[in-house]
């Protein structure tokens, strides 16, 4: 059990990719009530890649369902009978789930096992979660190469083996054409005179004893040799194996696992060549051994013993086969994603790569690469070899390429440029699903062969999920079915299944990742932006973030139901926000201007204890991207009295016009950012210089009154001279007491107005 205990210890980001190798393919429940039984059990003992261990799988399976079953019954009590029906129902969904594939519940037992030991490790190497990083992937890349140089020795042991075997082989083919002689030359003796014949057959008998007693003991040595060698190829290719699988279905796993996170914003996913070396290390390996396995058959063939060796050496190309087999069909990989969030009619490009190919020739007869779009459905049916004879859910152009080899670096890959996604067939939708719930995937196909056509292969692999669209309004929900997608999809899971409820703290982590992202920040959302986001998720008042730490947020909630007294999802509203944020605040976010999510109440506390004048900048609760300002200013229907103004929110129509700084300049009566920085101090920079090179056709300020002249702020001594700030009841005000600018005074109005009479009168005065 000390695995499980200490995995319980692990804190941060490791706690956070210990709790994402749990879901419904296999509960976290199971691996605590489990943990001892499922650490005591010989996972490792069964080959993944043999379908005979399936026999072993299924009885681990059973016995697993049997100890969770007796844990069940074991239960007491008013928690005890709810935990009885939950282990029961995981009992039951598990053998639902692995019943027909037992060996693929061993592969994610595992993985399980393996990730936690791996974190449990670099948590205990290091106190610093980057030097235990860094430590961890020197440890790995020390291990690796260490195989490699394992395998390489080990390689070259057979090899020498093997020219020693064939020169035992060849003096032992030598030898026996020298007894065929001695005997041929015996049985020319009949046709000698007897005197002769007794002179010399002695001899000839002695030699012929002699050279057969030494083939006998030789072809004994022979056979020893052949069984060695076999043994040896045997012990070469089990680490073959495993060194592979780290390479494969953990590093390139992982590798896949950060490209998909960077799809929501996460860092890039780095480059391959690293990876390349390895898998090419492995190619280079397995050829030379099956060379050698092929020499030794030959060898065989060339002369014949008795024995088991014929056996061993069929299965020893067998397996060499399959491992080949797997590193080719798993090094064919999409390099660079086509966007999953794709609209018909629209040029989009995708770049896929044999990272073996190089190294096995294949760019010796450059192989075509085919891409079809295809449902979730299909590729359900795809993955489980069923025949789907060329289907297809709609049609791309240009879906043909021709890999190209890169001399400089190495690289088999194929560039598609130019494909569009000219049709789409949906398939139907079920309950609530909407259009922008439904995934697709590219599907990339090629075939080629290897070493002189002895091997053909037929290579498939499946892009990210791809909602298709084909208008921009509805870009907003596709992106929450992919953010969702990337976020918590699990290792291994069929195509493209989710969990329908995550906890709300990986939620954030989701969320975080792709604001920083798409506003390109170094400023992510603080414990005080995810407290109000928890807020507003699950209309709560609560402001201790630990009360959300167990609580859930479903599918549903996220991007299905509108926010409660809103016609719009909280994604919708948190969407709404980003774009605003990246096409207009990005620099005063950047500095730290825009509080942002900041809800009503807690404005007008802040601002309360603030001198007259003070404003802060907040995200609108009831429009989707829209920015207000609140500022506390002098009551003017009430002497003596303070309260917080909120003007009617800005949007991105208004920012094309004039931006946040300028229109923060033209309000007189802002003085301080909340808490108490002058404002000029933080926004001047951002000013639009004024354009006073031009005539004005008239001069006289009172006939032309600028907009500046009537924002007259409450805090001045005319509160009443224009009725910017008319009585609470007057009908420019909502409900809430904001108003609207655009119906008093707007800014950009006069602002263009002033800018346009000057260009206006030089025009006509030049035409006239």
């Amino acid at each position: 059990m000390a695995v499980w205990i200490q995995a319980q210890q692990l804190q941060g980001d490791a706690l956070h990719q210990m709790q994402s190798l749990y879901g419904q393919h296999f509960p976290i429940e199971v691996r605590h009530y489990l943990s001892q039984w499922i650490e005591g059990q010989p996972w490792d003992g069964i080959d993944l890649e043999n379908p005979q261990e399936e026999i072993k799988a299924k009885r681990l399976l059973d016995s697993l369902i049997q100890e969770l079953q007796k844990k069940a019954e074991h239960q007491v009590g008013e928690d005890g009978f709810l935990l009885k029906i939950k282990l029961g129902h995981y009992a039951s969904q598990l053998k639902s789930t692995y019943d027909r594939c037992p060996l693929e519940l061993v592969r994610c037992i595992k993985h399980i096992l393996y990730t936690e030991q791996r974190l449990v490790r670099e948590a205990t190497n290091s106190s610093s979660p980057v030097g235990s990083l860094m430590d961890s992937m020197s440890q790995k890349y020390h291990q690796i190469n260490q195989a490699f140089e394992e395998l390489r020795i080990l390689t070259q042991d057979t090899e020498n083996d093997l020219r020693k075997l064939q020169h035992n082989q060849e003096y032992f083919i030598i030898q026996y054409q020298e007894s065929l002689r001695i005997q041929a030359q015996l049985s020319s003796l009949a046709t000698l005179p007897p005197a002769d014949r007794q002179l010399r057959e002695p001899s000839l008998l002695s030699k012929r004893a002699t050279v057969e007693a030494w083939l006998t003991r030789e072809a004994n040595t022979l056979q020893k040799y052949r069984l060695g060698l076999a043994e040896k190829h045997q012990k070469t290719l089990a680490l073959l194996r495993k060194q592979q699988t780290v390479i494969l279905d953990d590093e390139l796993i992982q590798w896949k696992r950060r490209q998909q996170l960077a799809g929501n914003g996460g860092p890039p996913e780095g480059g391959l060549d690293i990876l390349q070396s390895w898998c090419e290390k492995l190619a280079e390996t397995i050829w030379q051994n099956r060379q050698q396995i092929r020499r030794a058959e030959h060898l065989r063939q060339q002369l014949p013993i008795p024995g088991p060796i014929e056996e061993l050496l069929t299965e020893l190309n067998s397996t060499i086969t399959d491992i080949i087999s797997a590193l080719v069909t798993s090094t064919f990989i999409i390099e660079k994603q086509p966007p999953q969030v794709l609209k018909t009619q629209t040029k989009f490009a995708a770049t896929v790569r044999l990272l073996v190919g190089g190294k096995l020739n294949v760019h010796m007869n450059p192989p075509q690469v085919k891409a079809t779009i295809i449902s979730e459905q299909q590729a359900k049916a795809l993955l489980k070899n069923e025949n789907t004879r060329n289907d297809s859910s709609g049609e791309i152009l240009n879906n043909n390429c021709v890999m190209e080899y890169h001399q400089t670096t190495g690289t088999l890959s194929a560039h598609f440029r130019n494909m569009s996604l000219k049709r789409i067939r949906r398939s139907d939708r079920r309950g609530a699903e909407s259009v922008t719930e439904e995934k697709f995937t590219i599907l990339f196909e090629s075939q080629f062969s290897v070493g002189g056509n002895e091997l053909v292969f037929q290579v498939k692999t499946l892009s990210l999920p791809v909602v298709v669209i084909v208008h921009g309004s509805q870009d907003n929900n596709a992106t929450a079915t992919v953010l969702w997608d990337n976020a918590f999809a699990e290792p291994g899971r069929v195509p493209f299944i989710v969990p329908d409820k995550v906890l709300w703290p990986q939620l954030c982590e989701a969320l975080n990742m792709k604001y920083k992202a798409e506003v390109q920040s170094n400023r992510g959302l603080s414990e005080e932006n995810l407290v109000f986001l928890a807020q507003k998720a699950f209309s709560s008042s609560s402001v201790n973030p630990e009360d959300y730490r167990n609580m859930t947020m479903t599918w549903s909630q996220f991007n299905r139901e509108s926010l409660p007294g809103r016609n719009f999802t909280f994604w919708q509203w948190f969407d709404g926000v980003m774009e605003l944020t990246k096409k207009h605040l990005k620099p005063h976010w950047n500095d730290g201007a825009i509080l942002g999510f900041v809800n009503k109440q807690q404005a007008q506390d802040m601002l309360m204890s603030k001198p007259n004048g003070t404003f802060l900048l907040r995200f609108s609760d009831s429009e989707i991207g829209g920015i207000t300002i609140a500022w506390v200013a002098e009551n003017p229907n009430k002497a003596g009295e303070r309260m917080v103004w909120n003007l009617m929110p800005y949007t991105t129509k208004d920012f094309s016009i004039r931006s946040l700084a300028d229109r923060i300049s033209d309000l007189n009566h802002l003085l301080f950012l909340y808490p108490d920085r002058p404002k000029d101090e933080v926004f001047s920079k951002y000013y639009t210089p004024p354009l006073c090179k031009f005539a004005t056709p008239n001069p006289d300020p009172a006939a032309n009154p600028t907009y500046m002249d009537h924002a007259a702020s409450p805090a001045v001594n005319q509160p009443h001279a224009y009725g910017l700030y008319p009585p609470i009841g007057d009908p420019m005000l909502d409900a809430d007491g904001d108003f609207d600018l655009d119906d008093t005074m707007d800014v950009a109005r006069h602002v263009e107005e002033l800018l346009r009479r000057p260009m206006e009168g030089q025009w006509s005065g030049q035409q006239s």
